[in-house]
C-alpha cells in the first residue's frame, strides 16, 4: 500500500531553510538557520541604538522593510526577547533580552579575555604589549608578552604602573574615579597632580581620543601607548599598553601600535557589554 502523502504539500519557506548545501554543509562555516541571521539583525540594531525604537526606524536600521520585520518582532515578543511599549508602539528589548545580558555579563572574566589576546596583539604590533587591572593602591601590570624586539627593561607580572609616567597609569588616571586617583597620586608622592594644568589637559585629552602615549618619560629612549577597555556598565577595567624603543614605536593615531591597540581595545569592550559612545 502507498503510504498517505498530504493533499496541500506544504510549501518550503525560504527563511526557514538551512544555510547550507545540498551536503548539508555551509560554505561559509557551520549549518544555520536563515531566519534566525535575518531576524538577529533586528536584535543588533536595538542594541545599537541603545533605546526603544519606532517600527520603520528598527526596520530601516536592520536594513529590512517594516512588513518583513512585523513576523519577527511578534515571535521576538512571545518568548521575551523584545517587548513593545503599549503607549508609543515602539520596541525595545524584553525580559530575557535583559536576563541573557546580565547573565553573559556573570559568566565573562576581562582578565581572561585579555591574556587570549595577548600574543596576537604582540605580533600585530611588533613589540612588547601588556595588560594591566586596578590593583589596591593603583594600576598592576598582570601580563606582559614580548613581541618581535622584546624591551630590555624590567617588565614582569605584578609591577605597578605609575599614574604619572607610564601610558598606562594616564589610562587610569583619565577613566577612575577622581577620588581614587587622588589617593593614588598621593602615594606616588604627587598630590595635588590633578589639578596641575598641564597634567588634566592631557587627562583630558585621553578621555577624548581614548589612547595614551608616553615618550622618554619612564626611561629615556622608551615609548609607549595605551588604551582603556570598559565594561558593560563603562567603567574601566583593563588597560592595555604597546612599549617599545622611541627610534622604533610609532605614536601616531593611525600609526600600526595604535590602531592594533585600539582595535583590540574596542573588541574587548565590545565582548564585555560596552557600547561605544555609552
Amino acid at each position: 500500500m502507498t503510504p498517505a502523502t498530504p493533499s496541500h504539500p506544504v510549501p518550503a519557506h525560504e527563511h526557514d531553510e538551512p544555510t547550507s548545501d545540498a551536503d548539508g554543509h555551509s560554505g561559509r562555516g557551520p549549518r544555520g538557520i536563515q531566519s534566525i541571521e535575518v531576524g538577529s539583525q533586528l536584535l543588533k540594531a536595538l542594541a545599537r541604538s541603545g533605546r526603544a525604537m519606532a517600527l520603520k526606524d528598527l526596520a530601516r536600521a536592520a536594513g529590512l522593510t517594516p512588513a518583513k520585520s512585523h513576523p519577527y518582532l511578534v515571535s521576538f515578543g512571545k518568548v521575551g526577547l523584545i517587548e513593545q511599549d503599549p503607549l508609543s508602539g515602539h520596541y525595545g528589548l524584553g525580559p530575557l533580552a535583559m536576563q541573557l545580558g546580565l547573565i553573559s555579563l556573570q559568566q565573562l572574566d576581562p582578565v581572561r579575555l585579555v591574556i587570549a589576546e595577548m600574543p596576537a596583539l604582540a605580533l600585530r604590533a611588533g613589540c612588547t604589549v601588556s595588560a594591566a587591572v586596578w590593583g589596591a593602591t593603583g594600576p598592576v601590570i598582570i601580563r606582559v608578552e614580548d613581541g618581535p624586539t622584546p624591551v630590555r627593561v624590567s617588565m614582569r607580572h605584578g609591577l605597578p604602573a605609575s599614574l604619572r609616567s607610564t601610558g598606562t597609569g594616564k589610562v587610569f588616571a583619565a577613566f577612575r574615579e577622581r577620588t581614587e586617583i587622588a589617593a593614588a597620586l598621593a602615594e606616588e608622592g604627587a598630590a595635588g597632580a590633578l589639578d596641575e594644568p598641564g597634567f588634566a589637559a592631557e587627562l583630558a585629552d585621553i578621555r577624548r581620543q581614548h589612547i595614551a602615549r608616553v615618550q622618554d618619560d619612564l626611561l629615556p629612549g622608551l615609548s609607549a601607548l595605551a588604551v582603556p577597555v570598559f565594561d558593560g556598565f563603562g567603567r574601566l577595567v583593563l588597560a592595555i599598553a604597546a612599549i617599545g624603543p622611541s627610534a622604533l614605536l610609532d605614536l601616531r593615531a593611525d600609526g600600526p601600535q595604535a590602531l592594533a591597540l585600539m582595535e583590540t581595545g574596542r573588541s574587548l569592550s565590545r565582548r564585555l557589554g560596552h557600547v561605544a559612545g555609552g
